[in-house]
């Protein structure tokens, strides 16, 4: 069966790298990967920062379990009044501020951004956009275009034109904002671009300078939002409010779902000139909407955001090594900057042979990322540490073989 399996992958599902880890997944359970070869691994990056209560939430797949006895797909979004959108879309507002109210729901996080662009160019009746160096907001060619990294943008140009890019926490590049902007749009920490954490006065005056000028300020919080900073939501941080917010990966508990939200007034342009200026088919399957609300109460009832806070004491607090130049980020949401790509490489392999599943791309360099579930035990994340401590170990003396 498993060599079946292997050969089905290899011939029919399309690789996105030559070399995918290739591992056998036969289930998943709370911070447990569960493998073909009877091995398991600790899960410390979440699916990408999906899988924020662990895998298989019970209340989650109760939730499931229920609206798929109910119904599936029923109507294209927005045309039937379907409960578990209306359920999720209130409960969201409820712990959003006054100005974000009016939910849009998509399948993924860059279908939210493609969203939340075009309704910033359709409100405000101008076209410039400005993004910035180190960025990354999805593979779809709007979102492509708003990417400040030239490894994914290069093979697709030409792109979106008018888009402009800024270097990321400089004060001073943010005069290129003008009336002419339609819209800023930032991750309030970077992911993809090394786990950058921008400073508060630059946040502040970003903030400003979209104000004055009339530019929508567009938060993309795919990756920090519902818990995995320390707050709710990563804007909160900063005392920031931004004008439209695009989420997806832990909303949905672990289904597909995203979203953009924004105030009544400014989703309103959608209705008109022409009507139906988006649409989507499964955007807001009711199924994820429905695992989504559990989800959402389930991170509130636990103050998970909370947790995030304990983790990141956790993992600096135990991560010191001479090969760790640094551990970067908020919450639950750390990037590890080693020495080098190579020592890097090395250390993901001796993890996972250890049991434990980090972040790390050929795209990354040196950096790993670390992302557990929120609600990880703590002997379990002990665990994990204690074995990537001795990864590093192994990982140098390896290096340091290699180079003698």
């Amino acid at each position: 069966m498993e060599r079946a399996l292997n050969e089905a992958f290899q011939r029919h599902v399309a690789w996105t790298s030559d070399a995918p880890l290739g591992l056998v997944v036969e289930s998943a359970s709370g911070p447990y990967l569960h493998l073909a070869n009877n091995r398991k691994l600790i899960d410390l990056i979440s699916g990408i920062a999906v899988s924020s209560l662990g895998h298989g939430h019970p209340e989650v797949l109760e939730a499931i379990r229920a609206q798929v006895n109910r119904h599936l797909h029923v109507m294209v979004y927005g045309e039937f009044i379907q409960r578990p959108q209306a359920e999720f879309a209130s409960l969201l507002a409820a712990n959003l501020p006054p100005s974000l109210d009016t939910v849009y729901f998509t399948m993924t996080g860059t279908e939210a951004n493609e969203g939340a662009l075009k309704l910033a160019k359709k409100f405000t009746g101008r076209t410039r956009i400005i993004a910035f160096d180190g960025s990354y907001h999805g593979d779809t060619h709007g979102s492509l275009s708003v990417t400040g990294r030239s490894v994914y943008r290069r093979p697709f140009e030409p792109l979106l034109s008018d888009v402009h890019f800024l270097p990321f926490g400089d004060i001073e590049a943010l005069e290129a904002i003008d009336n002419r902007t339609a819209c800023v749009i930032t991750e309030p920490i970077q992911g993809e671009g090394g786990v950058r954490v921008p400073g508060f006065k630059w946040m502040r005056a970003l903030r400003k300078k979209c104000t004055s000028s009339g530019a929508l300020l567009i938060f993309d919080e795919i990756q920090t939002g519902f818990g995995r900073t320390g707050k709710l939501f990563a804007f909160e941080q900063f005392d920031v409010v931004p004008d439209m917010l695009t989420l997806a990966k832990a909303m949905g508990g672990g289904m597909p779902l995203g979203a953009f939200v924004s105030s009544g007034a400014i989703m309103d342009t959608l209705r008109r000139d022409p009507p139906l200026s988006h649409v989507t088919t499964f955007g807001g399957h009711p199924v994820s909407c429905a695992a989504a609300v559990a989800a959402l109460r389930v991170l509130l009832r636990e103050r998970l955001p909370d947790r995030a806070r304990e983790l990141e004491r956790q993992i600096r607090s135990r991560l010191r090594h001479r090969a760790i130049v640094e551990i970067r980020g908020m919450g639950a949401m750390l990037g590890m900057q080693l020495t080098s790509d190579t020592l890097a490489s090395r250390f993901v392999n001796a993890c996972l042979e250890s049991g434990v599943l980090v972040g790390w791309t050929l795209h990354s360099g040196s950096l790993v990322r670390i992302a557990p579930p929120l609600n990880i035990p703590s002997t379990v994340l002990h665990q994990a540490l204690t074995a990537m401590l001795k990864a590093l170990d192994l990982a140098t003396q390896d290096q340091s073989r290699n180079h003698g």
